[in-house]
């Protein structure tokens, strides 16, 4: 059952609109977004670079770029551990590319899904210490790897960690007590005893504060580390942080300077995935080009996706984006398959009652196990752990919803699992198998979610009748983004509207056109677009009304279908004409 709500912030949206030149419509908007005041009301209208935050209010950057310097300086052999996924990879190609630029003995490790596991190991550790590696720098990694970093150091390698992972915690006496590990210099604005502002940047951005740091003091030219910032935004969006604060301005600039992009693997992925046309945005990073990023390192090696970025010819590039855009269509396939198996799992057992799911694919390749925990969460609005057969017993990933801290609840029961790390969303773990059940009645136990915290809430932003919507308002809309996650797209409510007809588009029929007018003004007809799950819609219509009222809406005949929508008005643009169509996001029909 879904709950919706209007955001009712209030403020003088006629004053704002005046002072800075935009509709009222607009200045609501930006104030549902959670601006509170001018000064960041204009950060939020001009995200450019200097609403960036000082690097050097990070924990132990200066300290970390002094240590860099001396090992440069000494020609000692530097090693990057990065992660396997796309903020780990990011992270990498950063710190490569700016050692690299800084002339320093630098290679790389990326830790194998299966083999490896997440995060710096013993086994990475060893292989360094045997070539002689001096120092270790971990990327998006590390911070909970208190017993890896102590057994690095006691070979006598100087270790730094940039991370921004959640700090690991133990409960003593009620209380929460941190560990951090004991490196050399510790990066990661979680810390406790850092003073950096904004604490929801991904591993990328940390990486690259401190590339910002080490090039000022090589006297190495700020634009240099700038131009990186089109890598840190495919990790920020596909590592899904909040597109607010600094992360906003960070995906903004590289957006921007993915434009002109000289990286030749990316270029190459963008061309293999024909968005050479397109105005590359929040949805290409995260659904099109992180994905084959990711795709490496879910069924072959992450540092595929490394390699690529680190092409230096038309022809290597374009053969790794092959490669990767190959992977990610198994991917796919292996994706969709799994979660039909989760489902029918979750319907044909007791568990569908359950308010937390641990659900065990046996056979399911481990790497897609995240993707689909976050399909079973969005179908269900539950919080959702899928477990897999490891080749030390069982391994998966956790995605949750608002309303629940995976990565604390976890921690309640963590003497039945051997690993486990990530952040309230979502999670990873591995235990053994003989626990699985005894997790899921451990989590049902404890949880004091209620029904109303596992009714999905919908918000929207105000409501506004179809003939306010004009062109013009649609494209001042563009001030709003980059959309994404904590920085949605505007949504808008309307009760009451009349279905005239519908007919099915696209190749599988699985676009839904709609002919409707509003009570208040019956005589003009507006297009309404369905993306999504149109057998829903259908099955819905048919429980309500009957299949014959289904039926008459194909056919445009009169019926009696009605029903509340939230909307996006979008723009569409066909043999130079441009109409306006209203995108549903949210329905429920009037009985």
């Amino acid at each position: 059952m879904e709950k919706w709500f209007i955001k009712n912030k209030k403020a003088d949206f006629s004053l704002i609109a005046k002072q800075f030149g935009i509709s009222e419509v607009l200045s609501r908007l930006i104030i549902n977004r959670g601006i509170k005041n001018n000064e960041e009301l204009e950060a939020y209208l001009n995200p450019d670079y200097s609403k960036m935050h000082n690097p050097l209010l990070l924990k132990d950057v200066n300290l970390s770029a002094d240590i860099l310097i001396k090992k440069i300086q000494n020609g000692s052999k530097i090693r990057i551990v990065g992660d396997y996924d796309v903020d780990g990879v990011i992270s990498t190609y950063l710190l490569k590319t700016a050692l690299d630029r800084c002339d320093a003995n630098v290679d790389y490790e990326i830790p194998d899904r299966v083999k490896d596991g997440y995060g710096i190991n013993k086994s990475i550790i060893e292989k360094a210490h045997n070539d002689q590696v001096d120092t270790i720098i971990t990327c998006d990694n590390g911070i909970a790897a208190i017993d890896q970093i102590e057994y690095a150091k006691s070979l006598g390698i100087t270790v730094i960690i940039t991370d921004h992972h959640d700090i690991p915690f133990s409960m003593e006496a009620d209380k929460k007590v941190y560990h951090v590990p004991d490196a050399d210099a510790v990066i990661n604005p979680k810390q406790m005893d850092c003073e950096y502002p904004f604490k929801c940047i991904c591993g990328a951005a940390v990486a690259y504060k401190l590339i910002e740091v080490l090039y000022d003091k090589m006297y190495i030219p700020s634009g240099e580390a700038r131009n990186l910032l089109e890598f840190v935004a495919i990790a920020t969006v596909c590592d899904v942080m909040d597109l607010v604060d600094e992360n906003r301005v960070i995906v903004k600039i590289g957006l921007e300077k993915m434009k002109k992009s000289e990286n030749l693997g990316l270029k190459a992925l963008i061309r293999e995935n024909q968005l050479e046309e397109h105005q590359i945005n929040t949805y290409h990073l995260g659904f099109i080009i992180g994905p084959c990023i990711n795709a490496s390192g879910r069924l072959e090696s992450a540092k595929l996706g490394l390699r690529m970025l680190l092409s230096s010819s038309k022809e290597e590039a374009a053969a790794y984006a092959r490669q990767l855009k190959k992977l990610n269509d198994e991917r796919k396939e292996m994706t969709n398959q799994g979660v039909l198996n989760a489902i029918n799992i979750i319907e044909e057992s007791n568990m569908k009652e359950d308010k937390i799911f641990v659900v065990y694919l046996e056979d399911c390749h481990e790497s897609i196990a995240g993707i689909i925990a976050g399909r079973i969460k969005e179908k269900y609005n539950k919080p959702t752990i899928i477990l897999t057969k490891g080749e030390e017993g069982a391994k998966g990933s956790a995605r949750s919803i608002e309303e629940y801290n995976m990565f604390e609840e976890l921690n309640r029961c963590k003497s039945l699992l051997t690993k486990f790390g990530g952040h309230p969303m979502a999670a990873g773990l591995s235990m053994d198998e003989e626990n699985i059940d005894l997790l899921r009645r451990q989590l049902n136990h404890n949880t004091t979610l209620t029904e109303n915290d596992l009714a999905r809430k919908i918000s929207f932003d105000m409501v506004l009748p179809f003939y306010e919507v004009n062109i013009p308002l649609i494209e001042e809309f563009n001030k709003l983004e980059p959309f994404g996650k904590g920085n949605g797209k505007p949504l808008f409510a309307l009760k009451d509207i009349k279905i005239i007809k519908g007919i099915k588009l696209g190749q599988n029929k699985n676009v839904i056109k709609l002919s409707v007018y509003h009570k208040e003004n019956p005589g003009r007809q507006y297009t309404a677009m369905l993306f999504s799950d149109t057998a829903a819609f259908e099955e819905n219509i048919i429980f309500i009304y009957g299949q014959e009222q289904l039926d008459k809406l194909y056919e445009g005949h009169n019926n009696n279908i009605s029903m509340d929508m939230i909307y996006y008005p979008d723009i569409n643009e066909y043999n130079g004409y441009q109409n306006i169509q209203f995108v549903i996001q949210n329905y429920r029909f009037l009985q």
